[in-house]
């Protein structure tokens, strides 16, 4: 390399040193001086000195800047260790931030400086996450950690070696994309859930309801439905949030169009996105604000389930088997109007099952039929929410609901006409 890029390089390393240590220093800033250990300037020099070593590494081979590295670890190590026994406590991550500090500095020189720079912000990102990380975990329930972590098991572990081809009736039931299709589903389910739990204590239920819809717009809307009858006050409050959620069911219809049948995409966008625009404007005009909800309980989540229970999986994996069978045998059957008619059934309880299924279908002679049906089956799921949100939340609820979802439906009829250009 020459002398521009060897400046550059190193001047990475100091400036990745440089980074760590302005987080590591900040939370020691009211310490006396003298009394401050690893802060800005020590960071900055190991980073400095992990750069040193990789460029001399060039020059001399890799084996001394590996002893290099180990007579660092050595001092900095007795160093924590003095330190932690002087001021009797116990912490590895300023050690660790230190090792990954001169790591990076031999990196910036030796390797991809974006790799190096990208990996430095994200280390004094975790480090400056302390608190919020701390008190996530905190809150996390054991269930909730069990079944995260048996499914993740399952899914690394078992589906690499499922079978990749049909079984079954009519050869519909692949069980490699029967698992992977539940596990994309019940991952963006988590992260809605995720997102529940943190925003939903924060904030109103039009944050809340937006998070929830990522889990079950169904769940939500009944849920919202519930507590509006039990305070009225707070009606269009909850009604925005109920709309929130079925402006995000309408986007993830979309996305999941979009991951497994990129065909149908084209076909499904123009109308679903009409529909969310005009639900997400019912649910902000609602909702004046983002501001905090009143201290009424307006605050709390909705309830919304694990969707990593283990017996939620396997029954969503359960009801989209059986979907893909019958919607073969409605095609085979019926013939297109088959497949229309069992998705308005479906969509009743259920908008991604039949959706899935249906992406099946992209690219072939039936792409029309399938991307007609994800639409009905949306249409379906909608007007069984307006009705649940009729009996459960009353008629001033329910009329309210029904009136921007007649809107929303409207207007992805008109979108999917004029795309179409009939």
């Amino acid at each position: 390399m020459d002398d521009v890029e060897t400046f550059t390089r190193l001047g990475l390393a100091l400036a990745i040193g440089f980074l760590i240590g302005v987080e590591r220093g900040w939370r020691e800033r009211d310490e006396k001086e003298g009394e401050r250990t690893a802060g800005l300037r020590t960071f900055a020099l190991i980073g400095l000195f992990g750069g040193v070593w990789g460029l001399l590494s060039q020059e001399i081979g890799p084996a001394p800047i590996g002893l290099a590295f180990l007579a660092f670890a050595a001092a900095a190590t007795l160093f924590r260790w003095r330190q932690t026994e002087h001021e009797g406590v116990f912490g590895m991550t300023t050690l660790m931030a230190m090792f990954v500090t001169f790591s990076l500095g031999a990196y910036a020189v030796l390797g991809t400086m974006a790799v190096a720079a990208a990996a430095a912000v994200a280390t004094a990102g975790l480090l400056a996450a302390k608190e919020s990380l701390h008190a996530r975990l905190g809150g996390l329930t054991w269930p909730e950690l069990r079944a995260a972590l048996t499914l993740l098991a399952m899914t690394f572990v078992a589906l690499p070696v499922l079978p990749d081809r049909g079984f079954g009736p009519y050869q519909v039931l692949n069980p490699y994309e029967l698992w992977l299709m539940t596990i994309v589903i019940a991952g963006v389910s988590f992260t809605g859930y995720v997102a529940t739990r943190v925003a939903g204590e924060r904030y109103g239920p039009l944050i809340a309801g937006t998070a929830g819809g990522l889990v079950s717009s169904t769940a939500v809307t009944l849920d919202f439905a519930r507590r509006a009858r039990e305070a009225p006050a707070l009606r269009r409050t909850y009604l925005s949030g109920a709309l929130a959620a079925s402006t995000v069911m309408f986007a993830r219809v979309i996305v999941v169009v979009a991951l497994f049948g990129a065909g149908l995409a084209g076909a499904v966008a123009p109308a679903l996105a009409a529909a969310a625009a005009v639900s997400a404007a019912g649910a902000l005009i609602l909702n004046h604000s983002f501001a905090p909800a009143p201290a009424t309980g307006a605050q709390e989540s909705p309830a919304v389930k694990n969707p990593f229970e283990i017996r939620f999986v396997l029954g969503f994996a359960v009801l989209l088997a059986v979907i893909l069978v019958l919607t073969r045998i409605a095609g085979d059957t019926l013939g297109g109007a088959g497949n229309i008619v069992l998705a308005a059934v479906a969509g009743l309880a259920d908008v991604d099952a039949i959706t899935l299924s249906m992406t099946r279908l992209a690219g072939g002679p039936d792409a029309t039929v399938a991307a007609i049906a994800i639409i009905v089956a949306v249409a379906s799921n909608s007007v069984s929410k307006s009705v649940l949100a009729m009996t459960v939340g009353g008629v001033r609820f329910g009329l309210g609901y029904a009136a921007v979802t007649a809107l929303s439906l409207a207007a992805g009829t008109v979108a999917a006409l004029a795309w179409s250009g009939l």
